[in-house]
Parts: C-alpha cells; structure tokens; sequence
C-alpha cells in the first residue's frame, strides 16, 4: 500500500485531516511534509529524506500557502520530472484566489479542493477524498 504524502504547514490543518483519515479507516501511511522544500525531498529522496527507499506515493495532497517554497512551485517541479509527473496531485487548500484556482490546473493539479471551514464539512471532505483517490481512482501503473 502506498503512503499519501500530506504538504501541509497548519499544525491543526494537519490534525484534523489525519484525524479525519484515522476515523475513516484510512490505513496507508501519512507522510507529512511542513514545506515545499521538504516535499520535494521526500519526493525526489534528497536533504533529509536521502536515506529513504524510492517509490512514489499515491497521492500527494497539496496546500499553496507554504513557507520556503509555495504550493504551485511545488506542483510545477512535480509535474516537470518524468519520475513523478503521473502523481494524481490534490490541491487541498484554504485560498478563495481564483488564481489559485486556474494557476493550479494550468500546472497540471488533477483536483483542487478548497478546505472546509466547518470541522464536521473538513471531516467529510476529507473521507470524500480518501475513497476516490485511495479506491475509486485507477493510479497509472508507473
């Protein structure tokens, strides 16, 4: 089983979707990365993720507003390397900016999705994205 990679800054963003996911009987594992920097350590297995093992994940969810490097940067150097180019990518993000919203699909982001406010509307959206991502969604085999 592939782990989810969860680009997430807000401590309490990051609880609650993990929190939603546990409740939900999410069981892949949940790779948490604060930053796009870290992100794309982990992705391309450099800095502090040098040690690790390659394999790609099985969906990357993404937020914008991240410090170090942001979100659509982040996407963009996904989607511009042959190794991780195909990772179904999720923008899952608070941003109302409908920049946000046509620079992400320009950059090739499969969903976007902006964060409920409301804890029992998150826990929702979150359990709707666990089940089409992790097993409705045919992931391409490479």
């Amino acid at each position: 089983m592939k782990p989810i990679l969860l680009v997430e800054d807000n401590p309490d963003d990051e609880e609650l979707t993990l929190r939603a996911f546990r409740k939900n009987n999410i069981r892949n594992e949940i790779v948490v990365a604060r930053d796009g920097v870290e992100a794309l350590d982990y992705l391309f297995a450099t800095g502090g993720h040098a040690d690790r093992e390659p394999g790609t994940p099985q969906v990357i969810l993404l937020d914008l507003k991240l410090p170090r490097l942001d979100g659509l940067e982040v996407l963009r150097r996904i989607r511009s390397d042959e190794r991780t180019k195909l990772i179904p990518v999720v923008i899952l993000t608070s941003s109302r900016e409908e920049q946000d919203l046509v620079d992400g699909y320009s950059l090739g982001c499969n969903s976007y999705v902006r964060k409920p406010v409301n804890f029992d509307e998150f826990m929702e959206a979150a359990r709707q994205l666990g089940m089409y991502w992790l097993l409705l969604n045919e992931a391409s085999p490479r």
